[in-house]
């Protein structure tokens, strides 16, 4: 995971410092599946900073109460601070300690119930020795083109990183998991493909762009992203729209 401040490195100890020490509890590990940006940044396969971390819960809901009791355990063994929590998701806002006007806080999230069209794979972390089972890139790919406009018709917001995301991995050449696609969506992916380009053209705008990724991306990259990310992310889905005609 690349650091674009060097402020940027306590809470990147923190990510690992809280992964490592979920997947210690075998209960737990057996349950969670790795997924997001900040999966996606740990196994190098965006080049961007990262500061949530996102699972799929592959438990039942019953267990639900039982899996965030034995969490909750984890972050005070840490000397973390549960500062919020959410009641209809299984989600945590920790508070850890940092100097004064720096980040010092992070947010986990568990999605339940998961997509069932969502692969799998165990992947090797190397920096905490530790193997984790992480949605397939195809899936994580799929999941984030998706999120694009999800978060808008859900929350009223967009994810800039969710743009660059999209961005990167097609520009690295992956294939997604259309499955996924129309499984969210109940749609056609030409359909939803062609859907995603008029969102883009009418909501991603410099601002977010700006805001998004100013503190995730190193200063050289941040400029390239500015200048280039809307024009060729449009340009990869037409591409892609061609390619299935």
């Amino acid at each position: 995971m690349q650091l674009p401040q060097p402020t940027d490195a306590l809470h990147k100890a923190w990510l690992y410092r809280v992964l490592s020490s979920l997947y210690e509890d075998a209960e737990i590990a057996s349950a969670l599946a790795f997924k997001g940006g900040t999966c996606a940044s740990m196994l190098g396969w965006v080049d961007r900073f990262s500061v949530d971390l996102d699972f799929d819960f592959l438990g039942e809901g019953k267990d639900l109460k039982k899996m965030e009791r034995r969490m909750k355990k984890i972050f005070s063994d840490l000397g973390l601070i549960v500062k919020d929590q959410s009641v209809k998701i299984p989600q945590f806002f920790l508070k850890y300690p940092a100097p004064a006007n720096e980040r010092s806080s992070l947010k986990l999230d568990m999605t339940f119930p998961v997509i069932k069209a969502n692969k799998y794979e165990f992947q090797r972390f190397v920096e905490i020795n530790r193997i984790i089972k992480c949605q397939t890139v195809e899936t994580l790919f799929a999941n984030k083109l998706v999120d694009l406009s999800d978060r808008y018709y859900k929350n009223k917001s967009i994810a800039g990183q969710d743009f660059y995301d999209i961005h990167h991995f097609f520009s690295m050449g992956k294939r997604y998991n259309a499955e996924v696609i129309e499984e969210r969506t109940g749609k056609e992916v030409k359909t939803f493909l062609k859907e995603t380009i008029e969102f883009i053209d009418q909501k991603i705008t410099e601002k977010i762009i700006d805001e998004d990724l100013n503190s995730l991306l190193v200063y050289s990259r941040f400029k390239l992203a500015r200048k280039f990310l809307k024009s060729e992310t449009l340009m990869f889905l037409r591409d892609e729209i061609a390619r299935k005609a």
